[in-house]
């Protein structure tokens, strides 16, 4: 009865659009024509109009003409972003279209205070003939068509795991720090005859990210921080052009720019793309190592400890795994002596900077056998990727697969002390192009430094 009513308030917004047959949205018509039409409902109907979003919206913000998977909104910040999001979802739910619902975004936090809770999530926008049943402990809305959303956090990728969705609505995809829960929330998506998701984010230079971008069956929607000025704090856009207007901050967060490359980069996202190769392709190996740059402290979230498996064929490297992640000492360990194993290397090299003593002992009690060469830097970060970074731009280090994590380290590395975590990841594999193309061959257990 309520969608009939709003249909009856929203028929008085037809004219202008007479000649396509399609009602026209807010963003169509003139100041006079909005005024006449808000002049000439009751106040029942334009309490019913409130929850029409398809009025209300900029045509940026309704979903593209199909077919399509993904509807990426990759736009500035304060674009609306989240109320598309969530109006996409509510347009699915309520009448029962959309059955099983995936709602995740970068934390649990993220979740609960901008995708349901917030001025524009979930909760906001329902109205109140149709709101949904949440329950925060269960981790769901229920709406009364039956319709079920279920919360996830992508900092948990294994929380994706086990369910099926026929629909799902992704937030600040680019903001994720763990990209496998976009593939586990992908391979989850296989109810219905055409199942969708919406991901809704502002840039940042991830490789997994451009590849949602050009993927055949990504819609993809643009949009700047300015497009939705009229529903922005007064003065707003103002500071902000104040403050970051022409800079590569600005292009990225208010223009909602995909900026690939990061000026002073040691590398470039096209370089990399040129050396990817199947593993089909590789050739025979002569050498291959396991390098690890410990974590200063596994207690620390942000550490991780890179391991990188790379080998040598002639004057070429090829990077063959990026097993880095973030784990206690005996846990990386044993990982690293299990590619070791896997991929019958010659040595393990490890940095012992950080852990000392501890590297070799640990690496020991594991495997008392294994030859073992400890490294220590004696320059810093920037000193000794760049001779490493130069064979990439030979042609000689090529990457057997997509290693995104490790790739995305790569081209943000400019050696400038910002306060971000260090990117283990690229030490790793410092070490590892290094010992096989760069070093003067070694006794196995040499400590050296370079």
């Amino acid at each position: 009865m309520e969608e009939q009513r709003i249909s009856s308030a929203g028929s008085k917004t037809q004219g202008r659009s007479s000649q396509t047959g399609s009602r026209p949205s807010l963003e169509d018509l003139t100041a006079q024509e909005r005024a006449r039409i808000l002049s000439e409902i009751s106040d029942e109907e334009a309490a019913l109009l409130l929850y029409d979003w398809p009025f209300w919206a900029r045509k940026k913000q309704l979903p593209p003409p199909p077919p399509w998977r993904i509807w990426l909104i990759l736009a500035g910040r304060g674009f609306g972003k989240t109320r598309t999001g969530a109006e996409w979802v509510r347009a699915g739910a309520e009448p029962g279209r959309c059955r099983r619902i995936a709602v995740i975004g970068a934390t649990a936090g993220d979740v609960r205070d901008v995708m349901v809770e917030g001025e524009s999530g979930l909760l906001s926008v329902a109205p109140p003939w149709c709101r949904p049943h949440y329950e925060p402990s269960k981790r769901r809305l229920t709406w009364p068509s039956g319709s079920v959303a279920t919360l996830l956090s992508a900092d948990d990728p294994d929380q994706v795991r086990g369910h099926q969705f026929d629909s799902a609505w992704a937030d600040e995809i680019a903001a994720w720090a763990r990209p496998e829960a976009w593939d586990n929330l992908m391979m989850a998506l296989r109810l219905g005859r055409a199942p969708q998701c919406i991901a809704t984010t502002t840039p940042r230079p991830k490789a997994w990210l451009k590849r949602i971008m050009t993927a055949k069956d990504t819609a993809l929607t643009r949009g700047r921080s300015t497009e939705n000025r009229l529903n922005l704090a007064p003065g707003f856009l103002a500071a902000m052009e104040q403050s970051y207007g022409g800079t590569r901050l600005g292009r990225q967060e208010l223009e909602g720019e995909f900026l690939a490359d990061i000026p002073g980069a040691l590398w470039q996202r096209d370089r990399i793309e040129a050396v990817h190769m199947a593993p089909s392709e590789l050739p025979e190996l002569e050498r291959i190592v396991v390098a690890i740059d410990p974590a200063a402290s596994h207690h620390a979230a942000s550490n991780e400890t890179g391991i990188v498996v790379a080998g040598r064929a002639g004057e070429h490297g090829y990077v063959l795994e990026d097993l880095s992640g973030r784990r206690a000492p005996a846990d990386w360990a044993a990982i690293a002596l299990d590619a070791f194993r896997r991929h019958r290397a010659d040595r393990v090299v490890a940095e012992i900077n950080q852990g000392g003593d501890m590297v070799e002992q640990v690496l020991r009690s594991i495997d008392p056998s294994a030859p073992l060469r400890l490294v220590r830097a004696s320059r810093g970060k920037h000193l000794r990727a760049e001779p490493v970074a130069a064979l990439y731009e030979q042609g000689r280090v090529h990457h057997v697969g997509r290693f995104d994590r490790l790739e995305d380290q790569m081209c943000s590395f400019t050696g400038a002390r910002d306060g971000s975590a260090s990117p283990d990841r690229l030490d790793a594999l410092v070490w590892a192009v290094t010992d096989l193309l760069l070093s003067r061959n070694r006794t196995r257990s040499e400590q050296f430094l370079i």
